[in-house]
């Protein structure tokens, strides 16, 4: 039988959204200054995979953000991502 790593990220399905809602847990845990050094250090294991996680789904989108845009033909082309106008999106 194997171990499960930790209960709190495998009960559901792990999701982008549902990765980022445990960040932003752990982060309030670890502020907290409530929690002994041993679950600080379990804790900021558990956020390093969920970042990890949580780039690679990025990347990935970015992928397929760039094979989406078609041609005037109607066939698929490559068109970068422009990151300059994501980010003013979000500023």
């Amino acid at each position: 039988m194997a171990a499960k790593s930790s209960p709190s990220t495998e009960e559901v399905p792990l999701t982008f959204e549902n990765a980022m809602e445990r960040l932003e847990a752990i982060v309030q845990e670890m502020e907290s200054d409530q929690l002994p050094l041993e679950n600080l250090l379990s804790r900021f294991e558990e956020g390093v995979k969920l970042v990890s996680y949580c780039g690679g789904r990025l990347d990935a989108a970015e992928k397929r953000i760039r094979i989406i845009a078609q041609d005037a033909e109607g066939k698929l082309k490559l068109q970068p991502f422009e990151e300059d106008d994501a980010e003013e999106g979000t500023a």
